[in-house]
């Protein structure tokens, strides 16, 4: 018997170190490290409290923080932009975020380096907007939504507003040019 409740303890206590173990670079939906989409700008300090975190509009009376922040690691590397759904609500959840550290990644291991070969090989594109210098692409079934300089499509392609991109026509060697994951606003009354 106590054999079984000592197996039981250490069953336990395993799986609960493996929850907090969670890979601090690893986008998921919902998620990108211990970020997740419930988390309040307010909270962020407690979440990276290991690196600095920069306000970039908030309001000069804050006493928490809000607004977007930048979020760089103590060697100055800058990590993320974190903007939320109102710059001047604590209590508002994170909307968006901006990807600059290529050590972030998804399961299935795109990152900021990646190319559009890694795009189609790993994801369907649900749909291509076109804007005056670029091309978003967002992926079905995900949060991230990818940016590409129109430099990389075919020149017929760079100077058309209006024009259909199909991804047969983003060639495999353009870059992302930002990394982008988006989440649904949370109502916040407080």
């Amino acid at each position: 018997m106590k054999k079984i409740l000592f197996a039981s303890a250490i069953a336990a206590i395993l799986f609960v170190q493996c929850g907090k173990n969670t890979d601090p670079y690893l986008i998921k939906n919902g998620a990108i490290g211990n970020l997740t989409k419930e988390i309040k700008i307010k909270q962020v300090d407690s979440i990276f409290e290991g690196d600095s975190i920069v306000r970039v509009s908030s309001s000069p009376n804050a006493i928490e923080t809000q607004g977007e922040v930048e979020v760089y690691e103590k060697g100055g590397k800058k990590l993320l932009l974190l903007s939320p759904q109102n710059i001047n609500n604590p209590n508002a959840t994170i909307t968006n975020i901006q990807v600059f550290d290529s050590r972030y990644k998804t399961e299935k291991g795109l990152t900021t380096s990646s190319t559009f070969k890694d795009v189609k090989a790993n994801y369907s594109v649900e749909n291509i907007e076109t804007t005056i210098n670029s091309v978003i692409v967002f992926l079905a079934d995900s949060d991230i939504y990818l940016t590409i300089d129109k430099k990389s499509l075919p020149e017929d392609l760079r100077y058309k507003m209006n024009v259909d991109i199909d991804p047969s026509q983003i060639p495999d060697d353009a870059p992302i040019k930002y990394f982008m994951i988006g989440w649904e606003a949370e109502n916040i009354s407080e």
